[in-house]
């Protein structure tokens, strides 16, 4: 692999992919010029770019937005992924795109793996779902890529910031920092996703794969633990997720386990290991 179109290119795994895959040409225009609901902007980017591998970035990732405008939200996490396969299957190119741990619906009680079956309780999961679904019928050489609760720094001018970067970012004097303690999930960080991914590609092994820092931790615990290794002088209480008031349902557990890239011997760090990566 030596030439990568990356769509989504300023968010936070996009930096990640053009960070840390220094072996290969990433082409990553600007949202301007290649956005992933246009799709004779991807068919000309992948004209000029003539690469090896797409990778899809982007999504409608605003989950309560996705609650009010369900028709923008599968019109991008789906019928614009299922596009972006298929021209990638006429140009026989490699395809990679992220889906979520929101497709399951949390009764679970041990972490969700690749033969689980989804039951998404939002229009985001179940628009992302969807896109699955497409890629994996219009799709050949294709990789489906779960993640969850990913985090990481984004490129300059990009104003959406980390879960981390929120935590550590509290100003003392505004009182206690409020964080959800009954979520569980494997939150993720985006440079060891990216690590994972360029190992995957690299297999041929084509399919649905989970990827995620190891270990199943509430957003509260993992809050505490950000900040322990930080070493910052902060307040945080737990609530419960009914005390959050989000327009969308959101599941209560959706840790994911790593059993098909484990089967390829890839190995993800742990999620503490996950908080120290992204700090250093």
């Amino acid at each position: 692999m030596t030439r990568v179109l990356l769509i989504g290119g300023s968010g936070q795994l996009g930096t990640a992919i053009a960070k840390r895959w220094n072996d290969c040409k990433i082409v990553a225009p600007p949202r301007a010029d290649l956005e992933l609901g246009s799709y004779e902007q991807l068919r000309a980017a992948l004209e000029r770019a003539c690469p090896e591998v797409l990778v899809n970035a982007a999504a409608f990732h605003d989950v309560d937005c996705c609650e009010e405008q369900p028709e923008r939200a599968f019109e991008i996490n789906a019928v614009a992924v299922g596009k972006a396969a298929a021209l990638a299957r006429e140009r026989n190119v490699v395809f990679v795109t992220i889906s979520t741990d929101y497709v399951f619906d949390g009764a679970a009680t041990l972490p969700y793996s690749e033969d689980d079956a989804p039951h998404p309780l939002s229009v985001y999961g179940a628009s992302k779902l969807a896109g699955e679904y497409l890629t994996q019928h219009l799709g050949e050489r294709a990789f489906v890529v779960r993640t969850c609760g990913l985090y990481g720094a984004a490129a300059p001018g990009n104003r959406r910031r980390s879960f981390i970067e929120r935590i550590l970012t509290h100003e003392a004097q505004a009182g206690p920092l409020r964080v959800v303690a009954d979520v569980i999930a494997s939150p993720t960080f985006a440079g060891d996703l990216a690590d994972a991914l360029r190992r995957l590609i690299e297999t041929d092994s084509y399919g649905l794969y989970h990827a995620v820092n190891v270990g199943a931790v509430s957003w509260y615990e993992f809050a505490c633990e950000a900040v322990r290794q930080a070493g910052a002088e902060l307040t945080i209480e737990p609530i419960a997720a009914a005390d959050w008031h989000a327009r969308a349902a959101r599941p209560r557990f959706s840790a994911l386990e790593n059993a098909r890239l484990g089967c390829l011997g890839i190995a993800m760090p742990s999620w503490r290991a996950g908080i120290t990566g992204y700090l250093r």
